[in-house]
């Protein structure tokens, strides 16, 4: 397993084509040390695509539905940890981006326009915002330990079924 300083072309092609990536993120006021940070937040993302702004950068929009531990964390200045796995039949690969976050507004003029043709697309809910991740380091595993799955399509309110509220704090 070796780390790089920036995403490098093998791992932008996962990225590219991944329907689902999982955001990891700390709050820094709650980080005591290597060894005690805080409990950390983990989300899964399959409403949108991850962005590869450039080398050092990802984007991606953030709809309410799952709190805001992450936009919060991003607005303190907390580590975010993306990760992007395969989970096609013919390749096996997880991809670790390890950085820091940003909050930008979805109508920011920065943001690239494939960016902005998703956010005008068809979308299944408004997006609160898009999260931009600074990349200090990357890394690679095997992902043979990963279920091969394939995606049927976006999951909708309808879906949620009778046990939905069974799950929830209440």
């Amino acid at each position: 397993m070796s780390y790089h300083e920036q995403i490098t072309d093998n791992q932008a092609r996962l990225i590219r084509v991944s329907d689902l990536f999982f955001v990891a993120s700390a709050d820094p006021e709650l980080v005591d040390g290597p060894h005690d940070v805080g409990p950390v937040n983990i989300s899964p993302k399959g409403s949108t695509k991850l962005h590869i702004i450039d080398q050092n950068h990802v984007a991606y929009l953030d709809f309410g539905g799952s709190g805001d531990e992450t936009g919060r964390h991003a607005r303190l200045g907390g580590p975010v940890t993306v990760m992007v796995c395969s989970f096609e039949e013919d390749e096996a690969a997880i991809v670790r981006l390890y950085g820091y976050g940003k909050i930008l507004p979805v109508d920011d003029p920065s943001l690239s326009e494939s960016f902005r043709e998703e956010i005008g697309g068809e979308l299944i809910m408004r997006p609160r915002r898009v999260i931009v991740v600074h990349v200090a380091r990357t890394q690679t595993s095997c992902g043979y330990g990963l279920p091969v799955m394939k995606k049927i399509r976006e999951r909708r309110k309808e879906d949620r079924g009778r046990n939905y509220w069974e799950h929830k704090d209440k």
